[in-house]
C-alpha cells in the first residue's frame, strides 16, 4: 500500500493520521468540506488537500480512511466502493498504524487530550522518541502527532463511535467516565458500557490506570479481565498515586506532591509544579507521572517535564491580551468541563471580572444536558450564550435560549450569533477583564475578533 486518501482529513483525528503516514514515507491526500488550519499544514508537507467532495478526488488511492462525519452517499466513499477500494473508519485501521509498538491509550469524558499531550512530552523530554497521536496541537511539541521510532505509542483514545475499541493497549489511562455523546450513546449505562468494553482490550500483561475521583472512571478497576494490572490516581485519600499540598503558585499554576500509597506505606514519587492552573490539571499531570512511574521512567525528570508543560490548542489557551483584557480559548462543552475551567479561571484571575461565552456543541448533548448547563456557570461574572453548533446534527428545533432561561444566574444572556456576542464583548469590556470562549464548535473567531478590535484601540489611544 503506497498511498491512502482521507475523507474529512482537516479534523483532528484523521490529520494526525495522515500526519504519521507522511512520516512514515506513505503518499497522502485528502478532502474536507472547508479547509481547517491542520489541512494547511498537511499540504505543507506535501499533502494533495481538496476542497470538496467529488469522486475524482480518490484517484489512484489504495486505501481510503474517512471520518466518522462522514455519511455513506458521499460521492468519494461511493466512488472507492465502486472501485473495490477499502474503505475504513479510525477504529478499522488503527491496529495496523500501531503495530510493533506498545500502545498508551488515553480515555475518558474530560481531559484526554491535555493527558495525552502531558504523556507525549514528558516521554519526549526523556528520550524516548514515541509515536503520538493528541486531539489538539500540544504547544511544546508544535504538533499533533509524529511516528517516533520508540517503544511507546501514545494515544487520545476517543470513545464516539466506538474509535478506541480498535486498540489493543499495553497501558490504558481513564480519566473521568461521565455520560456523553447520546447522539452515539442514549443512556449513562450504553456509555460506562462501552468503557468496560475498552477496558477489556488491554493486552494481557498490561495495565490500567483509573481516576479514583470519578466513580465511573474508578468502578472500571473491577472490569478489567484478570491477570490485568490496575491503580488509581487522583486528589482522593483513595488513590494509589495521590496528589497531595495542592496550592496554587506564583506561575498561576498549581504545586503538589505526588506519593505512592500501598496500605500504611507511602513513598514520595516527586514534587510537582505546574504552570496551568486547576484542579483538573492537577488530575491529569498525576496520571501522565504515574504512568511515566510504571513505565521505569525516572519520576524526578518527568516530573520537570511537566513542569514545562505549557498546553494544547483550545485548552485554557491564552490567544493574546490588549486594553488590558485577557481572552482564552477554551475546548470545554460538557457542564463539568465548563466548571473545571471558570474554576481554574477563579484560581488565577481570583479579584478580576470573568466573562464566559459559551457556544453549545450539538442539539442532543445541549438538550440531554440542560439542567447540568445551566448550573455550571457559577464561576463567571458575565455569561453570553450562543446559538447550538450543530457539528454532524439536524436542527431539531431546541434552542440554547432555553438554557439561558433555565440559567439562576444574575448576569446571564442569549446572543444569537457569534457577530452579536462579540459586539456585546467589545461593547462592555473594562480594562482588567478575562474572556473565556468555551466552544468545541467555531466560536474561537470570536476570541480574534475582539483580540484584534482591542488591539486597535489600544494603538488609537497611545
Amino acid at each position: 500500500m503506497k498511498k491512502v486518501h482521507f475523507i474529512g482529513i482537516g479534523g483532528t483525528g484523521l490529520s494526525a493520521i495522515a500526519r504519521i503516514l507522511v512520516e512514515k514515507g506513505y503518499t497522502v491526500s485528502g478532502s474536507d468540506r472547508t479547509l481547517s488550519s491542520l489541512a494547511h499544514e498537511l499540504a505543507e508537507l506535501g499533502v494533495t488537500i481538496f476542497e470538496g467532495h467529488a469522486a475524482a478526488n480518490i484517484s489512484g488511492a489504495e486505501l481510503v480512511i474517512r471520518s466518522s462525519a462522514i455519511p455513506d452517499d458521499n460521492p468519494e466513499v461511493q466512488a472507492a466502493l465502486e472501485a473495490g477500494i477499502p474503505v475504513l473508519k479510525r477504529a478499522d485501521f488503527l491496529s495496523q498504524l500501531i503495530a510493533g509498538q506498545d500502545c498508551i491509550a488515553i480515555a475518558g469524558t474530560h481531559g484526554k487530550t491535555t493527558t495525552t499531550a502531558m504523556i507525549a512530552w514528558v516521554l519526549t523530554r526523556l528520550g524516548q522518541d514515541p509515536s503520538y497521536i493528541i486531539g489538539g496541537v500540544s504547544k511544546n511539541l508544535g504538533r499533533n502527532a509524529h511516528a517516533g521510532s520508540g517503544r511507546f505509542f501514545v494515544i487520545e483514545a476517543d470513545e464516539y463511535d466506538y474509535m478506541f475499541l480498535g486498540l489493543k493497549p499495553a497501558w490504558e489511562v481513564v480519566t473521568i467516565v461521565e455520560h456523553d455523546h447520546p447522539d452515539c450513546f442514549p443512556t449513562p449505562a450504553d456509555y460506562q458500557a462501552a468503557f468496560v468494553a475498552f477496558t477489556n482490550r488491554i493486552r494481557p500483561g498490561g495495565g490500567l490506570l483509573a481516576c479514583s475521583d470519578n466513580p465511573g472512571a474508578a468502578a472500571l478497576v473491577s472490569a478489567c479481565p484478570p491477570g490485568c494490572l490496575t491503580h488509581t490516581f487522583g486528589t482522593d485519600s483513595s488513590a494509589e498515586y495521590c496528589a497531595e499540598d495542592i496550592a496554587a503558585n506564583s506561575q498561576g499554576g498549581s504545586d503538589f506532591t505526588l506519593n505512592l500509597r500501598r496500605g500504611s506505606a507511602v513513598q514520595l514519587i516527586a514534587r510537582v509544579s505546574l504552570q496551568l492552573p486547576g484542579l483538573h490539571m492537577v488530575r491529569n499531570a498525576a496520571a501522565a507521572l504515574a504512568l511515566a512511574h510504571q513505565a521505569g521512567l525516572p519520576a524526578g525528570a518527568a516530573a520537570q517535564a511537566l513542569a514545562e508543560f505549557s498546553g494544547t490548542s483550545r485548552r485554557f489557551d491564552l490567544r493574546g491580551s490588549a486594553f488590558s483584557v485577557d481572552i482564552y480559548n477554551d475546548y470545554a462543552h460538557h457542564p463539568t468541563e465548563i466548571r473545571a475551567t471558570l474554576a481554574a479561571a477563579r484560581q488565577r484571575y481570583a479579584s478580576r471580572r470573568i466573562w464566559a461565552v459559551w457556544q453549545p456543541h450539538t442539539y442532543s448533548r445541549t438538550f440531554t444536558l440542560q439542567n447540568d448547563f445551566a448550573a455550571a456557570f457559577a464561576d463567571a461574572d458575565q455569561v453570553l450564550v450562543t446559538e447550538i453548533y450543530a457539528a454532524r446534527e439536524k436542527n431539531s428545533g431546541f434552542s440554547s435560549l432555553q438554557v439561558v432561561q433555565a440559567m439562576d444566574h444574575p448576569s446571564a444572556r442569549f446572543c444569537p450569533t457569534l457577530t452579536s456576542a462579540a459586539e456585546t464583548l467589545l461593547a462592555e469590556l473594562k480594562p482588567g477583564d478575562v474572556v473565556l470562549v468555551l466552544s468545541a464548535g467555531d466560536a474561537d473567531q470570536i476570541s480574534d475578533q475582539v483580540l484584534q478590535t482591542l488591539k486597535k484601540r489600544e494603538v488609537q489611544n497611545g
